[in-house]
């Protein structure tokens, strides 16, 4: 099992930023290419991520870059130009504001190409980002574009412009929260999760952008944990260790998973098919759960 419950964004064309963020406790960071870097900053930014991707010690983070969207002049040179250079260390590239499959195969087949040129002999990773409402409409059918793919990540910000959705700030709480008789983005991470799932894919929460509300921060991560999202985009550093714990089983329910798959073992020698402990029924299921607990727990390192 990957894991990836924090992913912290760095500009991809300040180095002093990158250096920080990889020796951080993030599970993932990414250089970006698209929202952070200004349009006539760009071409040296793909600079940057290239020397960060090649001359930089990354340890066990995977090296991952965001490039820009489909729609703008800068997305191909991005590709072609980072790939071609850095390929050989790239494990994956983010791709915004996916609308359709075609969008996934646009650049599956880029990479393709650039790979074989290459002489590259591992397939580099697509996590794509579903941030408009004709994404949502598609999300199935572009988790399901490309073997490349591993993750989808909702995108608040741009799928509230989208749908015009009111919003003060990316990814937080406010009063229109208040004025709405229950989560205003539960259809559409829902949605995600749904789309994902099928795919075999995992599923990462957007930013939550007031970094100075850890409260805050954690609410909105402890709601897409809930709801079964693997870990959550992070926008300062400080909010690492929130998603960290947020998206890590506690001990309480590691130890519970450890016991439901020790006594559901030994019924099952014994030929008994469900059992009860403390009064909950176990059943198949219930071990299929408790085996999740026990995959994550070990992948991010709290098991041996």
């Amino acid at each position: 099992m990957a894991v990836q419950r924090s992913v912290l964004a760095v500009p991809g064309n300040n180095w002093r930023m990158i250096e920080k963020a990889i020796a951080s406790d993030a599970d993932v960071i990414f250089l970006d290419l698209e929202d952070a870097v200004a349009p006539d900053a760009k071409a040296a930014g793909r600079e940057t991520v290239i020397r960060a991707l090649t001359e930089l010690d990354w340890g066990r983070k995977p090296r991952v870059f965001r490039i820009n969207a489909l729609d703008t002049p800068f997305c191909y040179r991005d590709v072609i130009e980072v790939v071609e250079a850095a390929g050989d260390r790239l494990n994956r590239i983010i791709v915004p504001k996916v609308n359709r499959p075609e969008d996934v195969a646009f650049v599956d087949t880029l990479l393709t190409q650039i790979e074989a040129n290459r002489g590259l002999d591992r397939m580099i990773g697509l996590e794509v980002q579903i941030e408009t409402a004709e994404g949502v409409l598609n999300c199935a059918d572009i988790a399901a574009a490309s073997p490349r793919i591993t993750a989808l990540i909702y995108g608040p910000g741009d799928y509230s412009a989208s749908v015009r959705m009111p919003s003060t700030a990316i990814g937080t709480l406010d009063e229109w929260d208040a004025a709405y008789p229950g989560h205003r983005y539960q259809y559409v991470m829902h949605h995600l999760l749904v789309a994902a799932r099928a795919a075999g894919v995992l599923v990462i929460d957007g930013p939550y952008a007031d970094f100075r509300d850890p409260d805050g921060c954690r609410r909105s991560a402890m709601l897409s944990r809930a709801m079964g999202y693997d870990g959550k985009w992070c926008i300062h550093p400080s909010q690492i260790p929130i998603v960290n714990e947020v998206f890590s089983p506690t001990p309480d329910e590691i130890a519970w998973a450890r016991r439901v798959v020790e006594e559901y073992d030994a019924a099952t020698r014994e030929g008994r098919g469900a059992i009860a402990i403390d009064g909950r029924m176990i059943d198949a299921a219930s071990i299929r759960m408790a085996q999740t607990t026990l995959d994550l727990a070990r992948a991010a390192g709290m098991l041996e």
